[in-house]
């Protein structure tokens, strides 16, 4: 009698505590291993780019979820350049994680997506900036947290034309992406009336970045390179690959400031960003990590913490995830003045953009006077009547 009191307390000890485990919500992160060229030292990502994001994410996640029985753990995966993404996906949805952080190429982000389509996997972009991606290339398992280069142009021009800076000398990279981002910046310059005064294309000739001789070099190439050019207002420059940018300001012909890709530069996040709370958001990172929190940390940060926010309220499956993201009730502080939410229609986040000039935040777009009829942020970017989307 005694030893069936003693097996059953045991048992219902053991069963307590089985009850007690936290729901497990596993997520991955998968990034390609692509380094990326800076004329600044300082400017090179850390090998922990993004990934670091979403650890911190991770932790906020797991600060509400010890409240909630619920658990979020990440797992990297990071890609080589032979490696194919939808082997990687697969690989991920057969240990059971469906939800999915990229930092990919645009192709390689859409072979990854139509990949997890099949397998109910839902993917954040937190690393593309490519139109194409929210646009004719969209798809209905995968959502943005990174800005459009629509968007960053769009916050650029906006502030431009706010100051009554409206003549622009424009100077484009000769590589694909440049004239990715050189496209935005004429579209955002016909949209809020700018006026492009004169074009012109920086080449890259190739060659070493850093030489004993570089400075003397460049003190006599950039003001020859900008010298009888119209009478213009600011310089905008579109050199996402970083061949020249960093170059310009200080060194033009005309003391004119300099915008886009140096000077004052658009971005989702900022090491400097300060306000809203953001300082107590930047100074958790830098303990953590020993170092600033970066815009691609910032887009992982923000993927991780909606995952975060959609388990909260009891959506732990990726469906009904996006679901909660598309409905009016999805909102996330994120510590940018406004709430941020997601476009229904290309499954893009509406955030502010960032105007910084490598030291403090300049100033905050959507810019005062640039009205919408639904919510302002949707003056950045594509809007609802433009979008060439149909999810699938």
């Amino acid at each position: 009698m005694v030893r069936h009191l003693i097996a059953a307390c045991v048992l219902l000890a053991l069963t307590s505590v089985a009850l007690a485990q936290p729901v497990e919500i596993r997520i991955g992160y998968v990034r390609g291993a692509e380094a990326t060229a800076a004329i600044s030292l300082i400017d090179i990502p850390p090998a922990d780019a993004g990934l670091a994001g979403a650890r911190l994410a991770i932790e906020d996640n797991n600060t509400t979820g010890k409240f909630l029985d619920q658990r979020f753990v990440l797992e990297e995966v990071t890609l080589k350049a032979a490696d194919d993404p939808a082997a990687a996906v697969r690989m991920l949805s057969e240990r059971g994680i469906t939800l999915l952080i990229a930092d990919l190429a645009p192709d390689a982000l859409l072979t990854a997506a139509d990949a997890g389509r099949e397998r109910g996997v839902l993917l954040f972009n937190a690393g593309a900036t490519d139109d194409r991606l929210r646009e004719e290339d969209c798809r209905a398992n995968l959502i943005h947290t990174a800005p459009t280069r629509s968007m960053l142009a769009d916050g650029l021009a906006q502030y431009l034309v706010w100051k009554k800076w409206r003549r622009w000398l424009f100077v484009v990279g000769s590589h694909p992406n440049d004239r990715l981002f050189a496209d935005a910046l004429r579209r955002a310059a016909a949209r809020f009336g700018a006026k492009i005064v004169q074009e012109r294309v920086f080449a890259d000739t190739g060659g070493a970045r850093r030489t004993d001789s570089g400075i003397t070099q460049i003190q006599r190439q950039i003001p020859l390179f900008t010298q009888s050019a119209p009478e213009y207002d600011v310089l905008v420059a579109a050199d996402e690959s970083e061949v020249f940018a960093s170059y310009l300001p200080y060194r033009t012909w005309d003391p004119r400031p300099v915008a886009g890709s140096a000077g004052l530069i658009p971005k989702s996040w900022d090491p400097a960003h300060d306000q809203w709370g953001a300082e107590q958001l930047q100074n958790r990172f830098m303990a953590m990590f020993a170092r600033r929190m970066s815009a691609l940390d910032g887009q992982a940060w923000v993927a991780a913490r909606m995952i975060g926010e959609a388990a909260s309220r009891g959506r732990t499956e990726p469906k009904a995830m996006l679901e909660y993201f598309k409905g009016p009730e999805f909102t996330l502080a994120a510590f940018k003045g406004q709430r941020l939410t997601l476009r229904d229609w290309n499954l893009q986040l509406r955030q502010p953009i960032l105007l910084a000039d490598g030291r403090v935040i300049v100033s905050v777009s959507p810019q005062e006077g640039f009205l919408h009829q639904v919510s302002e942020l949707d003056t950045l970017g594509t809007d609802r009547p433009e979008t060439k989307c149909r999810l699938k």
